[in-house]
């Protein structure tokens, strides 16, 4: 019999998108709120790729969420600084416990890490455990109930030192991408600004 705590890893699906855990490989992650993506309009771009080649038709389904994303859809609850604060918070408390933080930020409808787990830690426990508190808290916050974040999230294992360096400068120009700042280093929320300030994550 397995136990459904061991670690299992390789590729794997929960529902709607396919996920790989790599043990202690680094991941770049994505989740976001309930409403930030319709899962009718995830539902309608897979229909219109059927026909593309699978390895394409993910690369423009992610450049798809990551433009529909950065319009700032939905509830964008994580605008409200004490809700955004408190997610970037448990992201840093997570840290060097269940896995290694290199790079995040919170931006208004959802958040990007990259972050490599910890031995005996795998993607499921952790986006639960992150996920299951800030929902919790967030709500309490804005005196509301009911679902919080998307039940999935994106995730895409970190190939070499190269992509590493690519998907860094990623996550830390998001907000420079949405036109919420000039500078990475401007938006509090983020790694980018914890390195201009001299903290360590």
């Amino acid at each position: 019999m397995t136990n459904s705590l061991e670690p299992h890893f390789g590729w794997h699906s929960r529902g709607y998108l396919p996920h790989f855990d790599g043990g202690e490989l680094a991941q770049f992650l994505t989740f976001r709120l309930h409403d930030a993506l319709p899962q009718s309009v995830l539902v309608r771009w897979r229909e219109e790729q059927k026909l593309t080649n699978p390895g394409e038709a993910e690369a423009i389904m992610r450049r798809r969420v990551e433009a529909y994303l950065d319009q700032g859809h939905g509830s964008c609850y994580l605008k409200d600084p004490s809700v955004a604060g408190m997610v970037q918070d448990a992201l840093l408390f997570h840290d060097q416990k269940k896995y290694r933080l290199a790079a995040w930020v919170v931006m208004p409808n959802h958040v990007h890490l990259l972050c490599t787990p910890c031995v005996g830690q795998t993607l499921p426990r952790i986006m639960h455990s992150l996920k299951s508190f800030t929902s919790n808290e967030a709500n309490k916050m804005l005196n509301r109930s009911g679902r919080f974040w998307q039940k999935e999230y994106f995730d895409r294992y970190i190939r070499n030192a190269r992509h590493f360096a690519k998907v860094v400068k990623y996550i830390e120009n998001n907000p420079v991408r949405a036109r919420l700042c000039e500078k990475p280093e401007d938006w509090p929320f983020s790694s980018a600004w914890f390195r201009a300030k001299g903290l360590s994550s």
